[in-house]
């Protein structure tokens, strides 16, 4: 910044202002002008030596401009004080675009301040602690299984699961109503007395598995008694809705008629499935 007399501003500006006639040369001094420009040359040579020349360059050219302005003109001249001030102006727009270049390179990142170069490899010794002597047909020959063991099929083969199935259950109810003694002795039983109570399909590993194989179970052993009872074979009983299934042989042989008896009126397994559902 400048402070002279009829003047306080940057120096771009007042060669602007000289160069449209703006501002009165003539009342600048010339020595103040040297003497600011001498301080601002000595703090910014510590910084950059070519910048503190542009600004001396540009002073001086501001003094020759106004020593043209103050002296006559001589004849024979090549240049006068308007080219002058617009050779300045474009020095000015120049040191402008240096100084915008400049800061853009001092944005970027700094080598040795942002990002550091990669140094000298260090000097390592390597040590092979693995314990293994292997040679090259070895490791060929551990290879070969390793594809081979990877390359064999695996097929899922789910565990087979055994339930007592319809056919298992009429076998056993023709069994039990041809012996001597059935369940109830020929009176009304409950039909979960038929199951049976042991044996492969009745067998599993959990608690789970059990309750799956005596649903499967009840299942069949109703499935073969709706049989029964349409053959006449057998007389089956539901009081109520969702209540317990009985069941007892055919002493005639024929079926019962009934609303409670038939093949058309089967009864429901629900209570049986109730039942196991509250014993889980």
């Amino acid at each position: 910044m400048l402070h002279l007399d009829g003047f306080e501003g940057p120096l771009d500006l007042l060669l602007e202002l000289a160069r449209a006639q703006k501002v009165d040369l003539a009342r600048i001094s010339i020595l103040q002008l040297v003497e600011q420009y001498l301080a601002i040359v000595e703090s910014a040579r510590r910084i950059r030596l070519e910048l503190a020349a542009d600004w001396l360059v540009m002073a001086a050219w501001l003094a020759w401009l106004k020593s043209r302005l103050l002296l006559p003109a001589e004849d024979g001249e090549d240049i006068d004080a308007e080219e002058a001030a617009e050779l300045l102006q474009a020095r000015l727009v120049e040191l402008a675009r240096i100084g915008q270049a400049a800061a853009w390179l001092g944005a970027r990142p700094q080598l040795g301040r942002d990002v550091f170069a990669r140094g000298e490899r260090e000097d390592l010794t390597e040590i092979d602690r693995s314990g293994l002597a292997l040679d090259l047909p070895q490791l060929m020959g551990a290879y070969m299984a390793a594809m081979r063991r990877g390359a064999r099929k695996r097929v899922y083969q789910p565990r087979r699961m055994h339930f007592w199935t319809v056919q298992d259950a009429l076998a056993r109810l023709h069994r039990l109503l041809g012996a001597d003694t059935i369940p109830g002795g020929g009176a009304w039983c409950e039909l979960g007395a038929f199951l049976p109570e042991g044996g492969p399909a009745m067998e599993g590993e959990d608690d789970e598995e059990r309750m799956r194989q005596r649903r499967a179970a009840m299942a069949g052993t109703l499935i073969a008694g709706l049989e029964l009872a349409r053959n006449g074979t057998i007389e089956l009983r539901q009081d109520e809705q969702f209540g317990r299934i009985m069941l007892r042989p055919n002493a005639g042989g024929q079926a019962v008629d009934g609303p409670d008896v038939g093949p058309d009126t089967g009864p429901d397994m629900a209570p049986e499935m109730e039942r196991m559902d509250a014993a889980e």
